[in-house]
Protein backbone atom coordinates (compact mmCIF):
# COMPACT_ATOMS: atom_id res chain seq x y z
CA UNK A 1 0.00 0.00 0.00
CA UNK A 2 1.83 3.10 -1.24
CA UNK A 3 1.38 6.65 -0.06
CA UNK A 4 2.25 8.38 -3.33
CA UNK A 5 1.15 12.00 -3.45
CA UNK A 6 0.27 12.15 0.24
CA UNK A 7 3.39 13.88 1.56
CA UNK A 8 2.63 17.31 2.96
CA UNK A 9 6.21 18.23 3.81
CA UNK A 10 9.58 16.95 4.86
CA UNK A 11 11.67 18.37 7.70
CA UNK A 12 12.99 20.33 9.41
CA UNK A 13 9.78 21.20 11.22
CA UNK A 14 8.68 23.77 13.76
CA UNK A 15 7.44 21.32 16.34
CA UNK A 16 5.48 23.98 18.20
CA UNK A 17 3.08 23.98 15.24
CA UNK A 18 3.05 20.18 14.97
CA UNK A 19 2.34 19.11 18.55
CA UNK A 20 -1.37 19.34 19.25
CA UNK A 21 -2.48 19.46 15.62
CA UNK A 22 -0.86 16.26 14.29
CA UNK A 23 -0.71 12.64 15.26
CA UNK A 24 2.88 11.47 15.76
CA UNK A 25 4.28 8.13 14.61
CA UNK A 26 7.75 7.00 15.70
CA UNK A 27 8.97 3.81 14.03
CA UNK A 28 12.30 2.30 15.05
CA UNK A 29 13.61 -0.33 12.64
CA UNK A 30 15.57 -2.30 15.19
CA UNK A 31 19.23 -2.91 14.16
CA UNK A 32 18.78 -1.55 10.60
CA UNK A 33 22.16 -0.68 9.12
CA UNK A 34 22.67 2.58 7.27
CA UNK A 35 24.58 1.00 4.39
CA UNK A 36 21.85 -1.55 3.74
CA UNK A 37 19.12 1.09 3.99
CA UNK A 38 20.71 3.46 1.46
CA UNK A 39 21.58 0.62 -0.93
CA UNK A 40 17.95 -0.47 -1.07
CA UNK A 41 16.82 3.13 -1.47
CA UNK A 42 19.22 3.60 -4.40
CA UNK A 43 17.89 0.39 -5.98
CA UNK A 44 14.31 1.67 -5.76
CA UNK A 45 13.40 -1.13 -3.36
CA UNK A 46 11.73 1.03 -0.69
CA UNK A 47 8.83 2.77 -2.47
CA UNK A 48 6.49 2.49 0.51
CA UNK A 49 8.84 3.04 3.41
CA UNK A 50 10.26 6.17 1.71
CA UNK A 51 7.47 7.98 -0.16
CA UNK A 52 8.35 10.23 -3.11
CA UNK A 53 10.65 13.08 -2.11
CA UNK A 54 11.77 11.34 1.09
CA UNK A 55 15.30 9.98 1.57
CA UNK A 56 17.46 8.57 4.33
CA UNK A 57 19.67 10.93 6.28
CA UNK A 58 22.93 9.65 7.77
CA UNK A 59 22.90 10.05 11.54
CA UNK A 60 24.58 8.73 14.67
CA UNK A 61 22.65 6.70 17.21
CA UNK A 62 22.52 7.86 20.87
CA UNK A 63 23.20 4.25 21.93
CA UNK A 64 24.80 1.04 20.69
CA UNK A 65 21.95 -1.29 21.69
CA UNK A 66 18.18 -1.16 21.98
CA UNK A 67 17.67 -0.16 25.60
CA UNK A 68 20.25 2.62 25.62
CA UNK A 69 19.15 4.07 22.29
CA UNK A 70 15.45 4.07 23.14
CA UNK A 71 15.96 5.48 26.63
CA UNK A 72 17.73 8.41 24.98
CA UNK A 73 15.13 8.82 22.23
CA UNK A 74 12.29 8.82 24.74
CA UNK A 75 14.10 11.66 26.51
CA UNK A 76 14.11 13.64 23.25
CA UNK A 77 17.53 12.62 21.92
CA UNK A 78 16.78 11.23 18.47
CA UNK A 79 19.73 10.15 16.29
CA UNK A 80 22.08 13.08 15.69
CA UNK A 81 23.05 14.42 12.22
CA UNK A 82 26.64 13.50 11.39
CA UNK A 83 27.54 17.03 10.27
CA UNK A 84 29.06 19.43 12.82
CA UNK A 85 26.45 20.91 15.17
CA UNK A 86 24.90 21.96 17.35
CA UNK A 87 21.72 20.53 15.88
CA UNK A 88 18.45 21.65 17.41
CA UNK A 89 16.20 18.75 18.37
CA UNK A 90 12.54 18.16 17.55
CA UNK A 91 11.65 17.45 21.19
CA UNK A 92 13.50 18.35 24.37
CA UNK A 93 12.80 18.00 28.06
CA UNK A 94 13.13 21.27 29.95
CA UNK A 95 16.82 21.40 30.85
CA UNK A 96 18.75 24.59 31.73
CA UNK A 97 21.69 25.24 29.45
CA UNK A 98 20.68 22.84 26.69
CA UNK A 99 22.56 23.80 23.51
CA UNK A 100 20.34 21.66 21.26
CA UNK A 101 17.04 23.30 22.22
CA UNK A 102 16.02 25.97 19.71
CA UNK A 103 13.03 28.04 18.69
CA UNK A 104 11.52 25.17 16.67
CA UNK A 105 11.99 22.63 19.44
CA UNK A 106 8.91 21.51 21.35
CA UNK A 107 9.93 21.63 25.02
CA UNK A 108 8.13 19.45 27.53
CA UNK A 109 8.23 19.72 31.32
CA UNK A 110 8.30 15.99 32.02
CA UNK A 111 10.97 13.30 32.43
CA UNK A 112 10.23 11.65 29.08
CA UNK A 113 8.57 12.32 25.74
CA UNK A 114 5.53 10.04 26.20
CA UNK A 115 4.72 11.77 29.51
CA UNK A 116 5.23 15.19 27.94
CA UNK A 117 2.91 14.39 25.04
CA UNK A 118 0.34 12.91 27.42
CA UNK A 119 0.28 16.22 29.30
CA UNK A 120 -0.31 17.92 25.95
CA UNK A 121 -3.44 15.82 25.38
CA UNK A 122 -2.02 12.84 23.49
CA UNK A 123 -2.93 9.22 24.00
CA UNK A 124 0.39 7.33 23.97
CA UNK A 125 0.66 3.79 22.59
CA UNK A 126 3.63 1.42 22.42
CA UNK A 127 3.61 -1.64 20.15
CA UNK A 128 6.78 -3.48 21.11
CA UNK A 129 8.95 -5.82 19.11
CA UNK A 130 12.27 -6.99 20.57
CA UNK A 131 12.79 -8.28 24.09
CA UNK A 132 13.23 -4.91 25.77
CA UNK A 133 9.50 -4.33 25.11
CA UNK A 134 8.12 -7.78 25.98
CA UNK A 135 6.92 -6.90 29.51
CA UNK A 136 7.94 -10.37 30.71
CA UNK A 137 10.48 -9.02 33.20
CA UNK A 138 10.98 -5.77 35.13
CA UNK A 139 13.60 -4.71 32.56
CA UNK A 140 11.33 -5.65 29.66
CA UNK A 141 8.60 -3.51 31.27
CA UNK A 142 10.66 -0.35 31.85
CA UNK A 143 10.28 1.24 28.40
CA UNK A 144 6.66 0.15 27.77
CA UNK A 145 5.68 1.57 31.16
CA UNK A 146 6.34 5.09 29.83
CA UNK A 147 3.20 4.79 27.69
CA UNK A 148 -0.47 4.93 28.67
CA UNK A 149 -1.07 1.79 26.60
CA UNK A 150 1.48 -0.84 25.63
CA UNK A 151 1.29 -4.11 23.73
CA UNK A 152 3.53 -7.10 23.16
CA UNK A 153 3.02 -10.75 22.33
CA UNK A 154 5.29 -13.45 20.88
CA UNK A 155 3.88 -12.85 17.40
CA UNK A 156 5.49 -9.37 17.48
CA UNK A 157 8.94 -10.76 18.25
CA UNK A 158 12.07 -11.57 16.33
CA UNK A 159 11.22 -15.21 15.57
CA UNK A 160 7.96 -14.53 13.68
CA UNK A 161 8.42 -13.89 9.93
CA UNK A 162 5.06 -12.02 9.95
CA UNK A 163 5.86 -9.84 12.97
CA UNK A 164 5.22 -6.44 11.38
CA UNK A 165 1.85 -7.52 10.03
CA UNK A 166 0.77 -8.59 13.50
CA UNK A 167 2.10 -5.36 15.02
CA UNK A 168 0.08 -3.27 12.59
CA UNK A 169 -3.01 -5.34 13.34
CA UNK A 170 -2.61 -4.47 17.03
CA UNK A 171 -1.96 -0.80 16.31
CA UNK A 172 -5.17 -0.64 14.30
CA UNK A 173 -7.11 -2.15 17.20
CA UNK A 174 -5.55 0.26 19.69
CA UNK A 175 -6.41 3.34 17.63
CA UNK A 176 -9.86 2.28 16.45
CA UNK A 177 -11.93 4.35 18.88
CA UNK A 178 -9.48 7.16 19.56
CA UNK A 179 -10.39 10.72 18.68
CA UNK A 180 -7.72 12.65 20.59
CA UNK A 181 -4.21 13.11 19.13
CA UNK A 182 -2.14 9.93 19.31
CA UNK A 183 1.56 9.27 19.75
CA UNK A 184 2.15 5.78 18.38
CA UNK A 185 5.51 4.10 18.82
CA UNK A 186 6.27 0.88 16.92
CA UNK A 187 9.50 -1.04 17.47
CA UNK A 188 9.89 -3.18 14.34
CA UNK A 189 11.65 -6.43 15.20
CA UNK A 190 11.94 -7.89 11.68
CA UNK A 191 15.48 -6.62 10.96
CA UNK A 192 16.90 -8.06 14.17
CA UNK A 193 18.57 -11.44 14.25
CA UNK A 194 17.32 -14.01 13.34
CA UNK A 195 16.34 -12.73 9.91
CA UNK A 196 17.50 -15.57 7.64
CA UNK A 197 13.92 -16.72 7.03
CA UNK A 198 13.32 -13.64 4.84
CA UNK A 199 15.84 -14.98 2.33
CA UNK A 200 14.74 -18.29 0.79
CA UNK A 201 17.37 -20.97 1.13
CA UNK A 202 19.52 -19.04 3.63
CA UNK A 203 21.06 -21.15 6.39
CA UNK A 204 22.05 -18.19 8.57
CA UNK A 205 21.82 -14.46 8.98
CA UNK A 206 23.80 -12.17 6.69
CA UNK A 207 23.73 -8.71 5.16
CA UNK A 208 21.63 -10.23 2.37
CA UNK A 209 18.99 -11.56 4.76
CA UNK A 210 19.08 -8.24 6.65
CA UNK A 211 18.24 -6.53 3.34
CA UNK A 212 15.52 -9.08 2.62
CA UNK A 213 13.96 -8.26 6.01
CA UNK A 214 13.90 -4.56 5.07
CA UNK A 215 12.14 -5.41 1.82
CA UNK A 216 9.56 -7.30 3.91
CA UNK A 217 9.05 -4.17 6.03
CA UNK A 218 8.57 -2.09 2.89
CA UNK A 219 5.84 -4.41 1.64
CA UNK A 220 3.71 -3.81 4.74
CA UNK A 221 4.60 -0.37 6.19
CA UNK A 222 2.16 1.43 3.90
CA UNK A 223 -0.74 0.01 5.89
CA UNK A 224 0.64 1.60 9.04
CA UNK A 225 1.03 4.96 7.30
CA UNK A 226 -2.55 4.74 6.01
CA UNK A 227 -3.78 3.99 9.52
CA UNK A 228 -2.12 7.11 10.89
CA UNK A 229 -3.68 9.38 8.24
CA UNK A 230 -7.28 8.54 9.05
CA UNK A 231 -8.08 11.49 11.36
CA UNK A 232 -5.52 14.27 11.02
CA UNK A 233 -2.07 14.97 9.53
CA UNK A 234 0.68 12.81 10.97
CA UNK A 235 4.33 13.52 11.66
CA UNK A 236 6.26 10.35 10.83
CA UNK A 237 9.75 9.67 12.19
CA UNK A 238 11.45 6.51 10.94
CA UNK A 239 14.92 5.54 12.06
CA UNK A 240 17.12 2.75 13.27
CA UNK A 241 18.04 2.59 16.93
CA UNK A 242 21.49 1.20 16.06
CA UNK A 243 23.13 -0.96 13.43
CA UNK A 244 24.62 -4.42 13.78
CA UNK A 245 27.77 -6.21 12.62
CA UNK A 246 27.95 -9.24 10.36
CA UNK A 247 31.64 -10.03 10.70
CA UNK A 248 33.21 -6.58 10.19
CA UNK A 249 36.59 -6.56 11.97
CA UNK A 250 35.58 -9.85 13.56
CA UNK A 251 32.46 -8.42 15.22
CA UNK A 252 29.00 -9.95 15.15
CA UNK A 253 26.03 -8.15 16.71
CA UNK A 254 25.98 -4.78 18.47
CA UNK A 255 26.60 -3.08 21.85
CA UNK A 256 30.04 -2.18 20.48
CA UNK A 257 31.57 1.10 19.31
CA UNK A 258 31.83 0.22 15.62
CA UNK A 259 30.91 2.40 12.65
CA UNK A 260 28.29 -0.07 11.39
CA UNK A 261 26.59 0.12 14.80
CA UNK A 262 26.76 3.88 15.45
CA UNK A 263 25.71 5.01 11.96
CA UNK A 264 21.96 4.79 11.32
CA UNK A 265 19.37 5.86 8.74
CA UNK A 266 16.83 8.53 9.72
CA UNK A 267 13.96 10.33 8.03
CA UNK A 268 11.02 12.52 9.03
CA UNK A 269 8.01 13.72 7.03
CA UNK A 270 4.36 14.72 7.41
CA UNK A 271 1.56 12.71 5.85
CA UNK A 272 -1.56 14.58 4.78
CA UNK A 273 -4.79 13.57 6.46
CA UNK A 274 -7.33 11.64 4.43
CA UNK A 275 -10.10 12.21 7.02
CA UNK A 276 -12.24 14.09 4.51
CA UNK A 277 -11.84 11.55 1.71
Amino acid sequence: MAVTGDIAASGPFDMNGIVGSHDILLVTLDTLRYDVAVALEAAGSLPNLLPPGVSWERRHSPGSFTYAAHAAMFAGFLPTPVTPGPHHRLFAAAFPGSETTGGRTWVFDAPDLPAGLARAGYHTVCVGGVGFFNKLTPLGSALPSLFAESHWEPAFGVTNPSSLERQIDRAEEALAERREPVFLFVNVSALHQPNHFYLPGAAGDSLESHAAALRYVDRHIGRLYALMRRRRPCLVIVCSDHGTAYGEDGHVGHRIGHEVVWTVPYTEFVLESNAAL
